[in-house]
Parts: structure tokens; C-alpha cells; sequence
């Protein structure tokens, strides 16, 4: 895990020097398991995020936007009624875990001064914020509860004492020497690091393995000093925020890893690389679970509808034998008087033929001869009729693959807020029922596009559903403005806000289409773009689809580093 002991610790630091005096001016609980404090520090304006989510809990400053819901938590109306207002006092770690504690002097209701302790416990699926009177150690409230009947170690409820959770007797890291080293590792017994990781507290197997990869031949000499070494470093403080890339797995961590190969990102704080790594990846698990029977419902329906074009497919092919049918239905009529009652072929000469050939016409032995013509005449008939009903019934099923394609895609990269606009038009377009609810007829939802601004500061905007894409090009955009989709391939309208825009910035709106496309994770992808009144939607065509002309095509590999740049609120 990333997010030790000892990252623990650097983050204390960097925070420590950031917010501490400052004061807390808005609580904000955008999700159940995340809060977002707005802190007024040294003349600066700072976003606090704590995260108790179950995969990606954390501490540390964002620039990242949340959209907070209508009506507040009750949690964040507790703390907004006793820590909102409040000066951070102090921001300390429990010994060497990975538990944080904001210290915050406020007044009651009564106007006293008192002080609460704002309790962040970041221990993965086990993770809690907990709001603390710090003269009783009384548990106010938390995000998550936690009975008697779940942990009979301790209790998480308002109104018990704060336990801490069992630290497991390790050693504090910070206070080990190389002797230390030498008396608890049993270098006979192997797996070093596993054993470093259950003497010290806070110490990850990440951390552990470093020490043991630097070590070299790790032994009674050289190990003690890799490992007092980088302790050394965590002791003055000697931080390099890096994410190591390798393939699609990404590794964060507050110091230098020499074990992990791959490409190396290095970041000015401990917050910033943060902001970075988990750009998207806990939007994407809230949307996974928000959307989950959204997502089923798609692809269940694109599943049916590639089925359904594989057997109009084969009705094709029969409706295209209506002319043999018709030949079959001629010749057996100008052949009566040799056809009997019981014969299963019969070879006739086909006059229509100027080489004068024969040809072999299959026959029901239970039907007359003029009964075996009439069925051919009738097979001839409806085999035309449906010709053009199953081509059209072909493009059709084409078009709603297509259109469940896109909607899968837009899926894929959605946010939150996303979610609801996608099943909104799912309704409107009659493939959901609407759901039934006794609440208030609610305000139509305003449409708010994604914003990013280009390296020479020309605005451009993203469609992240069919919602968004028709609002973005058929109203919010100008004639003149520039417009750009993936050629081919599922994906969202991109526009650039200006007549004339650089090529740089047409390359990087590219790298927006790309990445916001089925393809993001593809190299060298066709981006085709125009000016938007090469743009036209179709009559009667799906939320989304456009057809265009006068484009060009460029191609460019996306560049998740470039997105996160350009983004801007809106």
C-alpha cells in the first residue's frame, strides 16, 4: 500500500505547514465517505479533502471540483455546527499509523471555547472519520458506525469513548537504530521484508522492499543501513512526491523507489501528485456503482441487438434466392405434363439459359405438381416483400449497435452527475421506464459541460454524454467554431471556442477527443475536425449522432497528463 506510516507522516508535515492557524470557512460532504474543508490559511484559500472511501482513502489538499449535493449530510451539519468557524490548532499522526487528527478550537453554543479533534483513520476498508470532544474523548459522530456486535475491540457510536484501533505493539520507526535492526530481524529465517514490515509500525511492504532492494546483498551489515538510511530521510524530511508508471499500473509514494521500474512523474507536493494519481479512479468506482445496472442494461441490449442482426443476416441471404424461387416457379408451370405426383426432383431444361443447361428443381412428393409451382411462386413473393423490409431492419439494428456502443463508452469515462442524463434519455427514448417517486416535481437539471483550456489559453469544451454532445454542438457552439470527434469510433464532441484556433491547440482538443473516446487507451487515433456548421443532426436520428463534411483528420495518441492540465472549473 501506498498510503503507510510513512506517507502518513510526510502528509502530517505538508499539511502541518499549510493549515495549521488557519480557519475552516465551509464543510462540504460531496459523497457519504468524503468531506471537503475550506480552509483560509497564511492569506490563501485551501481545499482539505478527507476521504474514508473504502479503496481510496486519503488526506490531502485538492484543486479537483466536487459537486455537492442539494441537501447536506447529516454528518456534515454536525460538523458544520461544531467545527465550522473553528481555527486548526494542530495536525498531528497517531504515533507512526496512518491516522491524522485535526485539532480545532471553536465555540459551543453557548460561546465557549472548546476544542474537537477531527479523527482521520486511513486503514482501507476498515477507514473512518470520527468527530471527537477532546476534553472527554467522547465520539460525536462518524461517518461510518461501527456496534458492539461488529468489533468487540471498540465501538463507534456517538456517544462512546474514542479507542484507538490496536497499533499491534510494532516499534516507532523513527526511533530505530541499526542495532534495532540487527536484534529484531532474524536473518536466517528469510523474507526480510515481510519481517520488517511486522517489527515496525507503518511500514508498508513498499517501503519494505525498498530497503531491501537497496541493501543489495542483504545481510546483517548492509541491510540495517539501507533501512536506518531511509528512515533517515523520512526523519529530515527529505520528501520526492513520484508516480512510477508501468503499463497501466501506477505506484505513488513520497520517496525515491529504486525497486519499481518504469516511468517516472515527479510532483512539487505530496498533494498535487495525489490529485493526479486519483484523478478519475474514485469518479470511476462511485460511477461503477451508481451506473452498475445502467452499464448491464446496455450491454445487454447491444448483446441482443448483435444477435438479432446476425439472423436478419441470414433472412438476407434466403430473401436474396426470390429470383430462384421465380425461376423454380417458371419452369415447373411450362413443365406440368412431366412432373408426377411423388417424385422428389425432377431436371428440366432451363430456356432461360441461352446455353440451353439443365437445372435440378426440388420437389415436396407430398404436393401435385401445380401445388409444387404455386409454393415456388409464393416463396418468390414473400422473399421479395421482405428483401426490402430486412435491409431496413438491418440499418436499423446497425444503428441502435452503434448507438449502445456510444452509450457504453460514455459510460466508461462518465462522472457522477453523468449518470442521471444517460437514464434520463434511456427514458425518453423508451428503452427504461421512468422511476416512480412521491417527491416534488423536480427542476429540470442544467447541462454543465466539462471545460479545459488549451496551452495558449483558448477554451474548449466536452460532451461527455448525448445530453451534453447535442447542447454543446447544436446551441451552445457558434457557426465558426471548431469541432472534433474521433473518425469512426464511439466518443464525445469536442469544440474549440474560437474562429481560428492554433494548431497546437486543435492538437490538443485531439488529444481531449481521443481520450474521451472508446479508443483512450489506443495509439495514434483518428480525430476528424470541422467547423461546426459542417455539422448537421439528421431528422429523426438518435440523441447524439451527427453526420458532417469539409473535416480533416489528424491523429494522436492520448495523453493523460495533458488532460489533467488543461481541465478547468466551469
Amino acid at each position: 500500500m501506498s498510503f503507510d506510516g510513512v506517507f502518513t507522516y510526510a502528509m502530517t508535515k505538508e499539511l502541518q505547514r499549510t493549515l495549521i492557524g488557519g480557519r475552516i470557512s465551509k464543510i462540504y460532504q460531496p459523497f457519504p465517505s468524503e468531506l471537503v474543508l475550506h480552509v483560509r490559511s497564511h492569506g490563501s484559500n485551501y481545499k482539505l479533502l478527507l476521504s474514508a472511501h473504502p479503496t481510496y482513502a486519503r488526506v490531502h489538499l485538492t484543486n479537483e471540483t466536487y459537486d455537492n449535493p442539494p441537501e447536506p449530510p447529516m454528518f456534515c451539519m454536525l460538523l458544520r455546527k461544531h467545527i465550522e468557524g473553528g481555527v486548526i490548532e494542530a495536525i498531528t499522526q497517531v504515533n507512526f499509523d496512518r491516522m491524522i487528527i485535526i485539532h480545532v478550537k471553536a465555540r459551543n453554543e453557548l460561546g465557549d471555547v472548546c476544542t474537537k479533534q477531527l479523527i482521520i483513520e486511513i486503514m482501507g476498508r476498515h477507514s473512518n472519520i470520527i468527530l471527537v470532544d477532546a476534553q472527554t474523548n467522547t465520539i460525536i459522530d462518524s461517518v461510518k458506525h461501527l456496534s458492539p456486535a461488529v468489533n468487540r475491540y471498540r465501538t463507534v457510536l456517538p456517544g462512546a469513548p474514542y479507542i484507538s484501533p490496536p497499533s499491534h505493539d510494532k516499534l516507532n520507526p523513527l526511533e530505530a537504530t541499526e542495532e534495532t535492526v540487527l536484534k529484531k530481524i532474524d536473518f536466517l529465517a528469510g523474507k526480510l521484508a515481510d519481517q520488517l514490515v511486522a517489527t515496525f509500525m507503518g511500514i508498508s511492504p513498499l517501503f519494505a522492499r525498498e530497503a531491501v532492494h537497496r541493501a543489495g546483498l542483504a545481510n546483517r551489515t548492509t541491510l540495517p543501513k539501507s533501512f536506518i538510511s531511509l528512515i533517515e530521510d523520512v526523519r529530515n524530511e527529505t520528501f520526492t512526491p513520484c508516480i512510477y508508471t508501468n503499463g497501466q499500473k501506477e505506484i505513488f509514494y513520497a520517496l525515491p523507489l529504486m525497486h519499481i521500474e518504469g516511468e517516472v512523474k515527479h510532483f512539487p507536493t505530496l498533494s498535487d501528485m495525489l490529485d493526479r494519481f486519483y484523478f478519475g479512479k474514485a469518479e470511476r468506482d462511485r460511477v461503477k456503482q451508481q451506473a452498475h445496472d445502467l452499464e448491464r442494461f446496455v450491454a445487454n441490449e447491444k448483446a441482443k441487438n448483435e444477435k438479432k442482426l446476425v439472423k436478419l443476416e441470414q433472412t438476407l441471404e434466403e430473401a436474396k434466392q426470390a429470383e430462384q424461387y421465380r425461376l423454380y416457379g417458371e419452369l415447373l408451370t411450362a413443365n406440368l405434363y412431366a412432373v408426377k405426383r411423388g417424385m422428389k426432383e425432377i431436371e428440366v431444361i432451363n430456356y432461360y439459359d441461352e446455353h440451353g443447361t439443365t437445372i435440378t428443381i426440388p420437389l415436396d412428393e407430398q404436393k401435385t405438381p401445380s401445388e409444387n409451382a404455386q409454393s415456388y411462386f409464393q416463396k418468390y413473393q414473400k422473399a421479395k416483400n421482405s428483401l426490402a423490409i430486412v435491409q431496413e431492419q438491418i440499418e436499423r439494428t446497425k444503428e441502435e449497435i452503434v448507438y449502445f456502443d456510444t452509450l457504453l463508452q460514455q459510460l466508461e469515462t462518465a462522472s457522477p452527475k453523468d449518470i442521471e442524463d444517460i437514464r434520463d434519455e434511456l427514458v425518453e427514448q423508451g428503452y427504461l421506464r421512468a422511476k416512480a417517486t412521491k417527491q416534488k416535481k423536480q427542476k429540470p437539471r442544467t447541462i454543465e459541460l466539462e471545460r479545459y483550456v488549451s496551452s495558449d489559453g483558448t477554451e474548449i469544451f466536452v460532451g461527455k454524454n448525448n445530453k451534453q454532445n447535442d447542447y454543446l454542438t447544436n446551441k451552445l457552439a457558434s457557426k465558426d467554431d471548431i469541432w472534433l470527434h474521433t473518425k469512426d469510433i464511439p466518443g464525445s464532441h469536442v469544440v474549440i471556442r474560437s474562429k481560428q484556433p492554433s494548431q497546437q491547440t486543435i492538437m490538443e482538443a485531439a488529444h481531449l477527443a481521443a481520450y474521451f473516446s472508446k479508443a483512450r487507451h489506443s495509439s495514434s487515433v483518428p480525430v476528424d475536425y470541422t467547423r461546426v456548421r459542417y455539422v448537421k443532426k439528421p431528422s429523426g436520428a438518435k440523441p447524439g449522432f451527427v453526420i458532417y463534411e469539409n473535416q480533416q483528420t489528424i491523429y494522436v495518441t492520448p495523453d493523460k497528463e495533458l488532460v489533467v492540465k488543461m481541465k478547468k472549473p466551469v
